[in-house]
């Protein structure tokens, strides 16, 4: 255990990083160079001060109604609406680890859109060339015939991707997993920065951060470049949303105001002669591109779920003659599948011919004898997932389960290994939060957000999710984790990772062998 001293500033005397690897705290119980104008900035504030600086966070949020809904895991309990939690203490990542960081994510995410395109209008050539087996990907939950041949201009079929990071007891950074269906979450990167800066303004006064608030303009810019080509140049663009009752319903808000177009239900839409066109007070507009916050199953009851009021009949029929565009595309939750992220590196090699810079968490295939007899050995050891679940649900933690759920998940994986991977316990990071008058540390995770269109770009830092209770792995929204502001350092004059060149020895810490001890990030959305 590492307790950092008094040198470092009041709010950090007595603060314990308990073995893991902190985000602002060095293994020697020193402060990060990164953080030393924040704890400097706090040294002048009282508990008092970050007090009256929470409650005006907590005001504007709830004016703005910034809420995420905490659902009931069972059908007795009551479905919670609460002000989205943010802790004061912002996450810093140095320019050269996003640099680093940032040419994985886009490696990663052009990979993924060849992979899917190749999938649905390629011909399956990365199948017959023997990289992935085909019935691992027809027998996948997110497997979509529907979308065979359905184009997606540019091949932008994961227009907005998020990708889940985490860091290993050695501070290398790793892919959790990948969110290429309706991934959620930019709103409160962009706001959490807006609450920020107007509660704690000092914070910001010494230090260079890159800003967020462009990615209403970064989104419509990617959405009008994968208009068909009907549209012209100036492709009406709407957001499709389910409704008020959805739990990340404030963010359809939010994009759609931040774009300055129209938020949409579907029963605002509708296809005439395979064209879309959405009711307005002037009568039918054509829409060309619709940024969908619907799951596939709920989009076309013509196609998928005939009961489904939430979708528009006849759009998947307007999408394969070519007169819409859905983002992101319909079948990507193919690649949203645990067991096929395991191929993702072989993706990055086939397609790219480059080995992956952000490695996996090393992962068990437990269709594969072999690698299912090593698991069933070692299943107190290791975590097992479902493929298909979000959210962390169906997560079996080996060294944290009773006998009673590690007989349970022997037998479900024995009953269908083809739903579950295991992987080995990785050590998640942590980061100091404000607790009351002094800060402790929690487990955090990031998931950064890529836009791919003409051009494949990231923003600068993404959501850094936070378990909130001492001890608790749970970082996701939906099961009351937290958030923080993440910066990312702007380059400084004669930053040699500023020409894209590699960050030296921090690439040899960052993608540092995973040791397997410690505990494991639950949560996914």
């Amino acid at each position: 255990m590492h307790t950092v001293g008094g040198m470092s500033g009041k709010w950090f005397e007595g603060y314990t990083t308990d073995g893991f690897f902190d985000e602002a705290v060095d293994g020697g119980g020193g402060l990060r160079p990164h953080y030393e104008s924040i704890a400097s900035t706090l040294d002048a504030l009282d508990p008092a001060d970050l007090t009256r600086a929470e409650r005006r966070r907590n005001a504007a949020f709830r004016t703005q109604g910034i809420t995420f809904t905490v659902y009931a895991e069972d059908d007795e309990s009551t479905d919670i609406e609460r002000t989205f939690p943010m802790d004061l203490v912002p996450r810093v990542i140095p320019a050269d680890e996003w640099a680093f960081l940032e040419r994985g994510l886009i490696q990663r995410v052009t990979a993924l859109n060849r992979f899917l395109d190749d999938l649905y209008v390629g011909g399956m050539q990365i199948v017959k060339d023997g990289v992935v087996p085909r019935w691992l990907l027809i027998t996948s939950d997110g497997f979509t015939p529907e979308a065979f041949g359905v184009p997606v201009p540019l091949g932008a079929r994961c227009l907005v991707a998020g990708i889940d990071i985490i860091r290993d007891d050695q501070g290398a950074y790793r892919v959790l997993e990948d969110n290429l269906r309706c991934p959620s979450g930019i709103s409160y990167v962009v706001e959490n920065r807006s609450a920020l800066m107007r509660v704690l303004p000092q914070l910001f006064a010494t230090e260079q951060v890159q800003p967020v608030d462009q990615y209403g303009s970064m989104l419509l810019h990617a959405l009008q470049r994968v208009g068909p080509p009907a549209a012209g140049d100036s492709p009406t663009v709407v957001v499709l949303t389910p409704g008020i009752y959805n739990s990340a319903y404030f963010e359809h808000v939010f994009l759609a105001s931040q774009m300055g177009v129209e938020l949409v239900e579907g029963r605002d839409l509708v296809v005439e002669d395979h064209v879309v066109y959405m009711r307005t007070t002037q009568g039918l507009r054509r829409v060309d591109v619709i940024y969908r916050r619907i799951d596939d199953d709920y989009l076309d009851p013509v196609v998928f779920r005939p009961d489904s009021a939430l979708g528009v009949p006849g759009l998947m029929a307007a999408a394969r003659a070519g007169n819409v565009t859905i983002a992101n595309a319909v079948g990507n939750g193919v690649a949203d599948d645990k067991a096929v992220y395991a191929f993702v590196p072989e993706m990055i090699r086939y397609y790219l011919g480059e080995e992956p810079i952000i490695d996996n968490v090393e992962t068990f295939l437990l269709w594969d004898p072999d690698q299912r007899a090593t698991v069933l050995d070692r299943l107190d050891q290791l975590v097992v997932k479902p493929v298909a679940e979000a959210g962390g649900y169906g997560l079996v933690i080996g060294p944290h389960a009773t006998d009673a759920e590690l007989a349970a998940a022997r037998q479900q994986i024995l009953d269908d290994p083809r739903n579950y991977i295991a992987q080995e316990v990785i050590s998640l990071s942590r980061h100091p939060c404000l607790v009351e008058d002094h800060l402790e540390g929690r487990h955090v995770d990031l998931r950064p957000f890529v836009l791919s269109g003409e051009d494949v770009e990231v923003v600068p830092g993404g959501l850094t999710r936070v378990a909130l209770r001492k001890g608790s792995l749970v970082v996701n929204s939906s099961r009351g984790g937290g958030s923080k502001d993440t910066w990312v350092l702007a380059h400084a004059a004669g930053d040699a990772s500023a020409d894209g060149e590699d960050p030296g020895e921090a690439t040899e810490v960052l993608t540092a062998p995973v040791r397997t001890a410690g505990l494991h990030p639950v949560g996914r959305r």
